[in-house]
Protein backbone atom coordinates (compact mmCIF):
# COMPACT_ATOMS: atom_id res chain seq x y z
CA UNK A 1 0.00 0.00 0.00
CA UNK A 2 1.27 3.64 -1.38
CA UNK A 3 0.86 6.32 1.42
CA UNK A 4 -1.74 8.90 0.20
CA UNK A 5 -0.22 12.20 -0.87
CA UNK A 6 -0.51 14.62 1.97
CA UNK A 7 0.08 18.57 0.60
CA UNK A 8 1.34 19.20 4.53
CA UNK A 9 4.28 17.51 4.38
CA UNK A 10 5.16 19.27 1.08
CA UNK A 11 4.65 22.44 2.82
CA UNK A 12 6.62 21.26 5.40
CA UNK A 13 9.33 20.32 2.84
CA UNK A 14 8.99 23.43 1.30
CA UNK A 15 9.50 25.58 4.51
CA UNK A 16 12.40 23.15 5.90
CA UNK A 17 14.31 23.93 2.53
CA UNK A 18 13.78 27.57 2.67
CA UNK A 19 15.44 27.54 6.19
CA UNK A 20 18.20 24.82 4.86
CA UNK A 21 18.83 27.40 2.27
CA UNK A 22 18.75 30.60 4.24
CA UNK A 23 21.68 28.94 6.64
CA UNK A 24 23.65 28.08 4.45
CA UNK A 25 23.92 31.14 2.62
CA UNK A 26 24.07 32.85 6.20
CA UNK A 27 27.01 30.73 6.92
CA UNK A 28 29.01 31.54 3.39
CA UNK A 29 28.33 35.21 4.73
CA UNK A 30 30.16 34.56 7.69
CA UNK A 31 33.08 32.84 6.03
CA UNK A 32 33.32 35.21 3.53
CA UNK A 33 33.22 38.30 6.35
CA UNK A 34 35.83 36.41 8.11
CA UNK A 35 38.12 35.86 5.33
CA UNK A 36 37.96 39.50 3.80
CA UNK A 37 40.71 41.67 3.22
CA UNK A 38 38.94 44.92 2.24
CA UNK A 39 35.82 46.91 3.04
CA UNK A 40 34.19 46.19 0.13
CA UNK A 41 34.37 42.64 1.06
CA UNK A 42 33.52 42.82 4.26
CA UNK A 43 30.06 45.01 3.27
CA UNK A 44 29.18 42.11 0.97
CA UNK A 45 29.70 39.86 3.88
CA UNK A 46 27.67 41.52 6.36
CA UNK A 47 25.10 42.15 3.40
CA UNK A 48 24.46 38.20 2.83
CA UNK A 49 24.27 37.55 6.65
CA UNK A 50 21.58 40.61 6.83
CA UNK A 51 19.77 39.37 3.94
CA UNK A 52 20.06 35.79 4.80
CA UNK A 53 18.38 36.40 8.58
CA UNK A 54 15.60 38.73 7.09
CA UNK A 55 14.54 35.84 4.53
CA UNK A 56 14.85 33.28 7.22
CA UNK A 57 12.72 35.11 9.47
CA UNK A 58 9.66 36.46 6.52
CA UNK A 59 9.50 33.51 4.33
CA UNK A 60 8.73 30.62 6.18
CA UNK A 61 5.95 32.53 7.98
CA UNK A 62 4.76 34.30 4.87
CA UNK A 63 4.27 30.12 3.48
CA UNK A 64 2.57 28.84 6.34
CA UNK A 65 0.33 32.10 6.46
CA UNK A 66 -0.58 31.70 3.03
CA UNK A 67 -1.10 27.62 3.33
CA UNK A 68 -3.10 27.89 6.43
CA UNK A 69 -6.30 26.48 6.24
CA UNK A 70 -9.76 28.12 7.31
CA UNK A 71 -11.45 26.86 10.62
Amino acid sequence: MSAPNDPAFARWSAIAGVRLATSFGAILGVLLLGRAETLPTRLLGVAIVLSALWVMATVPRALAARWRSER
